[in-house]
Parts: C-alpha cells; structure tokens; sequence
C-alpha cells in the first residue's frame, strides 16, 4: 500500500475517533453495544470475537462458536494499543506505516500490542477515552469496519 493510501486512512480514523463519541456510557450500555456489534458480525463469513473495557475492567465479552484462544490474545493486544496511544489500532498501524518506525521502538513489544486494525476507543463527550471497543477474526482493515459501521449505526439510531 502506498503513502497517498495510508495518510487518507490515517486521515478517515482521525474523523472516525472525532465522530464516535458518547454522550455516557455505562456497563450497561456496554451490553447493548457488544450485542449490537455481535449481532453486526454474524454478515461476515467467520465468527469475530468481542470484547468491550471500561477503564480496563472487561465488561462484555462474547467468544462465539469458531473461535478461539488466538483471538483473546489478538483482543487484549488491541486494547492494550488503543490505552497505550489513546487512538484506534488502525491509526496506530498507519502512525508506523507513515513513519517507518516500528512497535518495539514506541517501546511497544510486537507480542504485547497490535499494529493492526480492530480496536477502538471508546470516549465519552467532554471526558474523553474511558475504554476500549475491540474485534478480533477478519482482515484488519475489516476488524476496524465492523466497529465503525456499528458504531454508525448504533450511534445514529440513540
């Protein structure tokens, strides 16, 4: 992928993480969403994995049928990115992609965090990020769409 074809991603994540924001947001609300998300999933060919923190506390969790330990691990690499850099995974993959750096030199070990797409912040207006959105079993650049068309759709419908 060019440099042209990551700053308009790098771009659009910008805008997205701008957008999707809260008015509140509880561990209630948490379920909603992680079923709304769930339920968004079941479009795509292969089970995606779900999970949603509140202040690091995780408060919906749904593993469904297909997948597996691979995916927690993926899952908790994603939050731990979006609580390091307080942006999406996304844009933290294309931060790197634009700088020629790499993970390990952010003193982020390839085998904790996730240079990929999949996670999202999850921020309340006038607040700011108070957790974390994450999926885990397609493509990444797909892993970062199903959270943001639900997002979308769940925000536009509230």
């Amino acid at each position: 992928m060019d440099k042209k074809a990551i700053r308009e991603i790098d771009k659009r994540c910008i805008e997205e993480e701008a957008k999707y924001r809260f008015d509140s947001f509880s561990q209630t609300e948490a379920l909603k969403l992680g079923s709304f998300i769930y339920e968004k999933s079941k479009e795509f060919p292969k089970p995606v994995a779900i999970e949603i923190r509140i202040n690091h506390m995780l408060v919906f969790c749904f593993y469904p049928d297909g997948t597996n330990e691979n995916n927690r691990l993926w899952l908790s690499a994603k939050a731990k990115t979006v609580d390091m850099t307080q942006k999406s995974s996304l844009r933290f993959w294309t931060n790197v992609q634009l700088s020629g750096s790499s993970p390990k030199s952010k003193r982020m070990p390839e085998s904790e965090y996730a240079c990929c797409g999949g996670g999202f912040p999850l921020a309340v207006k006038n607040i700011g990020v108070i957790g974390t959105i994450c999926v885990s079993g397609l493509p990444h650049m797909e892993d970062h769409k199903l959270i943001v068309d639900a997002l979308e759709e769940y925000l536009g419908g509230n």
